[in-house]
């Protein structure tokens, strides 16, 4: 299979659960999901307000401050400050979770895992990289800031733009930016999504 490439400009922004703000999905699996019944989720928010978070039982979480100066959250009673861009911070979707920004909107990036099924891992990249997933894996790497050029298909992909890499795929990237690179691994014993 060829990597699927996922226009930012193809996205419909769309209500947060709890209707307190507005997130544009990256990609979910399985295809067309819903906010209840997905197994993953990668999405982008703009974050104009403080307050509390959606609770997802079940879900694992990790943000990442792409734009702005950052916010600090309150996990469980535990506050942790996410001031710096590009950071990603983990933490559990049914926890008591509440938002305060640090100085104005921010704009970050989201990954959500159904933890009985999934897990996710998100690193970084400024540079030249490559990947190839392995069987039971996929990997969805997105543009946070800057450019980047796949390739194999000598594609361009702009500011959120994404590409989505399975079934042993293997693409190579030049990275003129933040390249955030998502990791998305069935659990053992599962049976194929």
């Amino acid at each position: 299979m060829a990597p699927r490439v996922l226009r930012a400009e193809e996205r419909t922004p769309a209500p947060w659960k709890n209707g307190g703000g507005v997130t544009s999905e990256v990609a979910a699996h399985p295809e067309g999901a819903g906010l209840d019944d997905f197994a993953w989720r990668v999405s982008v928010a703009e974050v104009a307000r403080g307050g509390p978070f959606s609770t997802f039982e079940g879900v694992d979480r990790n943000i990442t401050v792409v734009q702005g100066a950052g916010m600090a959250l309150t996990v469980d009673g535990d506050t942790h400050v996410l001031d710096a861009p590009h950071e990603p911070f983990e933490f559990p979707g049914d926890a008591a979770t509440g938002c305060e920004l640090l100085g104005g909107p921010i704009v970050d990036f989201n990954v959500m895992v159904r933890r009985s099924l999934m897990s996710a891992r998100v690193r970084i990249e400024r540079g030249p990289m490559s990947v190839r997933p392995c069987p039971g894996t996929r990997v969805l790497a997105v543009v946070l800031e800057g450019r980047a050029v796949l390739h194999r298909a000598v594609v361009s992909l702009g500011r959120f733009d994404a590409v989505l890499l399975r079934d042993e795929d293997h693409a190579s990237f030049d990275v003129d930016g933040v390249l955030a690179v998502v990791t998305l691994t069935e659990r053992p014993g599962l049976p194929g999504h």
